[in-house]
């Protein structure tokens, strides 16, 4: 045994060059080297709700001063800090075609269309990943939705949101670990908040790939009675919008580690469930034009979040915003989002809320 021990290390030795020792094992073989540990360190999410940059559809009264170059300028700073930046994508970044959704001189319907050239602007504000799930995805058919695809390619920003393999889950890698991202809305073509089912399988697929699996929704009453999460099916304009809170459980229980909604226009509360944390909604971001922007309606914020490497909630901040004029996103030194969001967390998850201090910060409890 010692003699076959010896004839190894030297064969060993004149192959590889290394000094005349080498390790081996109780059976005469080299060990097998350990896998490289995966880097400990957190990552950081800034998230952020609806986008809708600008319209020229119907027509020019929409569009943005110096042709939108400024509308990220406030938020930039601390979007393009964080790890992954994320928003929703409210509506097609296309440049023609008319909206099958309205009807000729309708003053009801609203119909979204973005610019291409506009595009670059997420990629200059720090977007790394972002929603493509809502109930503006299809404004301009599959053309709209082929448009957006091709925008957010050349500018090397992820998306999720589509029913076709490709757009389902987008992946990106930090710090040596996967991020996955799942984006779900209440309209077809998209993963559907109201499947469960559905939602835990794609959960389970994204898991099996990623380190960390972000998940977002599109879902909820819209408008300033619909602030509260109610632990039931919202129904608003005829349509099923989900059961939040047990939609955001179940992705949670399959193995996501933090939930982003957005959809109301308006924000609502946190919840710190199984260690992670849920935000049922961040409110409009950036809504160029379409909306009147008053009191709830133009309060905003980017919440900040810092994962550990398994997934669980570290810590967070809200970032105080409200929408000037017509809708441009500036940070809110009043800080009246951070109350509203501490309030509305509060009264709907009690014991569950994290805590919200008065500069924004966030813990869970």
């Amino acid at each position: 045994m010692k003699k076959s021990l010896l004839i190894l290390t030297l064969l060993l030795t004149l192959t590889t060059g290394c000094s005349s020792t080498v390790d081996v094992n109780a059976n005469g073989n080299a060990p097998v080297p350990e896998p490289t540990p995966k880097n400990q360190d957190p990552i950081t999410i800034a998230a952020v709700g609806d986008i809708m940059m600008a319209s020229p559809y119907p027509n020019d009264s929409r569009m943005p001063p110096n042709d939108g170059a400024d509308l990220f300028k406030e938020a930039t700073p601390i979007l393009s800090a964080a790890d992954i930046a994320f928003g929703n994508l409210e509506g097609p970044i296309v440049d023609s075609g008319a909206s099958g959704k309205c009807r000729p001189g309708s003053t009801q319907c609203f119909a979204f269309r973005t610019p291409t050239r506009y595009g670059k602007y997420l990629k200059e504000a720090g977007f790394d990943m972002m929603s493509v799930a809502n109930n503006h995805a299809g404004d301009f058919g599959l053309p709209g939705r082929t448009s957006t695809q091709k925008v957010l390619d050349e500018q090397g920003i992820k998306y999720a949101g589509s029913l076709d393999p490709p757009a389902t889950i987008a992946y990106t890698e930090v710090k040596g670990k996967k991020v996955a991202l799942i984006a779900f809305g209440h309209n077809n073509g998209m993963p559907n908040v109201n499947d469960l089912d559905g939602a835990k399988q794609l959960v389970t697929e994204a898991n099996k790939k990623a380190d960390i699996v972000i998940i977002s929704f599109h879902g909820g009453a819209e408008g300033t009675n619909a602030q509260n999460v109610p632990n039931r099916n919202e129904i608003f304009l005829g349509e099923n919008r989900g059961n939040l809170p047990a939609f955001a459980h179940a992705v949670v229980d399959a193995g996501a580690d933090i939930v982003l909604g957005h959809g109301p226009h308006v924000m609502r509360g946190m919840e710190m469930y199984k260690d992670r944390l849920i935000v049922y909604s961040m409110g409009n971001f950036c809504t160029y034009g379409w909306f009147q922007l008053a009191g709830e309606t133009a309060l905003s914020e980017i919440v900040e979040a810092k994962l550990a490497a398994d997934g669980k909630f570290i810590s967070g901040k809200i970032n105080a915003v409200r929408l000037e004029g017509r809708g441009t996103p500036v940070l809110d030194k009043s800080g009246a989002s951070i109350r509203v969001v501490r309030n509305l967390s509060t009264m709907d998850f009690g014991a569950n809320a994290p805590k919200i201090a008065e500069d924004g910060t966030i813990t869970p409890k």
